[in-house]
């Protein structure tokens, strides 16, 4: 059963829903030890002064911003005690807004919301007219002394809450320098549609199960692999290469002859016949005897 990491209420206007947080991630990390390779003896780190081998207490570690090198204003546990925000309980909306408004490189952690005990009504009712607008809550909130901007989305009737970055925080393309180009490289019209139809040959649903971590998944098929006392043999690897400017019509034709032939290759289901009886229905009707015309007519 899941355990709730922080416990508080969502505030806007009059309303207030009591909730609890859980994460919503569950990392997979291996997480691997530093041992001495001749007697497998763990290998620990120790707070040292530098230029000296004299370990440090950690009550008298204190914190400090270095403003030139080697020159530090320190702030003591008190000063740092004073700053921190107070500790509220409350996820405080500030706005609603469209979440394609926002640009994916805010967020940072999602985590989900779940109803404190005899708020379930509340709770649900917040989540149905959340998803009914469509809109997404920014609020600000206090989580392990720090305070965070989120958002608030609702979805199949849950309440998730992602952290975000504030803007000073988001490096903008502006602030790379020499990394992008002064003037941008004129391309040509036939590169652009060609570039287009390779990305419409990929593009399909989104289905988070169809990516795995490729690497942890080596990783432990290699732990396992040595456990069991098997010899490994290390595979070598090329580093992938640029396309050169010349080579882009060559490449992007390559690689669009590439992605039809890899959708041919998806099983298809075999057309089914049609039924005998379906057949003969579909089978023009026989017109009718000239006699029996008449004998209609007659009447």
């Amino acid at each position: 059963m899941a355990r709730a990491i922080w416990s508080g209420s969502i505030s806007f206007g009059l309303l207030n829903v009591p909730v609890k947080l859980y994460s919503a991630v569950a990392r997979r990390n291996i997480a691997l030890r530093e041992i001495r390779d001749s007697d497998s003896a763990r290998i620990k780190h120790r707070r040292v002064a530098e230029g000296t081998d004299e370990e440090v207490p950690y009550e008298n570690i204190v914190k400090a911003f270095e403003i030139t090198p080697g020159q530090y204003v320190p702030i003591d546990k008190d000063e740092m005690s004073a700053l921190a925000p107070e500790k509220t309980r409350a996820i405080d909306v500030q706005d609603f807004v469209d979440l394609e408004q926002i640009d994916p490189v805010y967020f940072d952690s999602p985590y989900y919301l779940g109803p404190a005990d005899g708020a379930e009504k509340a709770y649900s009712l917040l989540a149905k007219a959340m998803q009914a607008s469509g809109k997404v809550a920014i609020a600000r909130f206090v989580f392990r002394n720090k305070e965070h901007l989120a958002a608030l989305r609702s979805g199949a009737g849950v309440l998730t809450l992602t952290t975000m970055r504030f803007a000073d925080e988001v490096v903008s393309p502006g602030e790379l320098g020499d990394v992008l180009p002064e003037q941008t490289p004129k391309v040509a019209k036939k590169e652009q549609e060609m570039a287009e139809q390779l990305i419409e040959s990929l593009s399909t649903e989104f289905d988070p199960a169809a990516y795995r971590d490729e690497y942890r998944e080596q990783l432990m098929s290699l732990i396992e692999r040595k456990a069991e006392g098997k010899e490994i043999v290390a595979a070598a690897t090329e580093e992938p290469q640029a396309t050169k400017a010349p080579d882009l019509m060559a490449a992007l034709e390559q690689s669009i002859a590439a992605a039809k032939g890899k959708q041919g290759t998806k099983a298809k289901p075999a057309a089914k016949k049609a039924p005998a009886k379906k057949a003969k229905a579909a089978a023009k009707p026989k017109k009718r005897s000239a006699p029996r015309a008449k004998a209609k007519s007659s009447k």
